[in-house]
């Protein structure tokens, strides 16, 4: 079962209940993302090493010859 079989269950379950609809699959992906980067930003700063440009460095560095 993937993700949309468990949305479409779950939304068949919460309108027999008359429970609120569940969030559509990748609704909050974004905002997922973007907590993790700041997560990485702020362990980065705390343990006192540079929080911009690392994955664009390290990129850089795996497709220059």
């Amino acid at each position: 079962m993937n993700a949309l079989h468990q949305y479409l269950f779950d939304t068949y379950r919460a309108a027999r209940l008359g429970e609120p609809m569940p969030p559509a699959p990748g609704t909050h992906d974004v905002a997922v993302f973007r907590a993790v980067r700041d997560r990485r930003r702020l362990d980065r700063a705390t343990a006192g090493r540079p929080a911009r440009g690392t994955v664009r460095r390290t990129v850089r560095r795996w497709l220059t010859p």
